[in-house]
């Protein structure tokens, strides 16, 4: 068995994120450009991710999908980064807490608002919704990253470059508000040399692509 790591992604993609993780846990990695509908659907990748999406990480002889499962992951593979409170630290409870929480309600509330999906106003029918409104949703992320410096402890952890990154990126897009708090900390976060790199290495794999697209 090989301990190679291997990144599968787009620089446009969810894959950001993991870059960033990439870059803060500090280890080699080589990286596989995938092309949305192409070589996401060839068989060589659908062995990796059936559902053909990217990001994904191939560790050796394990395969991971999904950002937030891909962080907790590298987070425990490499625990020398120190992303990730100590087994038997009670900080592991908000950790996993916030790390599901921007997998689970933020994703979920997020793309439910900006596909416009009016949820009844029905309390049995809103009971269905995990994420009751995305206003709750904002509001219980507003009180956390107002109360402390990061979520999980007294130190930066995968759960921090999680919701850090969903709030950068909704921010960015305006599929989440500008609150006050929110910019001071994923302004924070995104001033760590780590995520510096990720987005230089991105966004140079955007120009590249750009580049070497005919022009009309």
């Amino acid at each position: 068995m090989t301990d190679d790591l291997v990144f599968y992604t787009h620089p446009m993609s969810r894959g950001r994120i993991v870059r960033w993780m990439l870059e803060e846990v500090g280890q080699p990695y080589r990286t596989e450009i995938m092309g949305f509908g192409t070589t996401t659907r060839q068989p060589g990748y659908l062995a990796i991710n059936p559902m053909g999406k990217v990001p994904a990480i191939r560790h050796g002889d394990a395969v991971v999908t999904e950002c937030a499962a891909i962080l907790a992951y590298l987070a425990d593979a490499f625990p020398g980064a120190g992303l990730a409170p100590p087994a038997g630290d009670r900080a592991r409870g908000p950790y996993y807490r916030w790390l599901f929480f921007g997998a689970g309600p933020v994703e979920a509330a997020v793309v439910n608002s900006v596909l416009k999906v009016q949820v009844p106003d029905d309390p049995q029918m809103r009971g269905m919704v995990g994420y009751g409104s995305l206003e709750a949703v904002l509001d219980t992320l507003e009180g956390a990253v107002s109360q402390t410096e990061y979520l999980a402890g007294d130190r930066f952890s995968a759960a921090d470059l999680y919701i850090g990154a969903h709030l950068g990126w909704g921010m960015q897009f305006g599929t989440i508000p500008k609150r006050p708090a929110f910019e001071a900390y994923a302004g924070r976060l995104y001033a760590r040399p780590a995520a510096v790199r990720a987005r230089e290495i991105d966004d140079a794999l955007i120009a590249e692509q750009r580049a070497a697209t005919p022009q009309a």
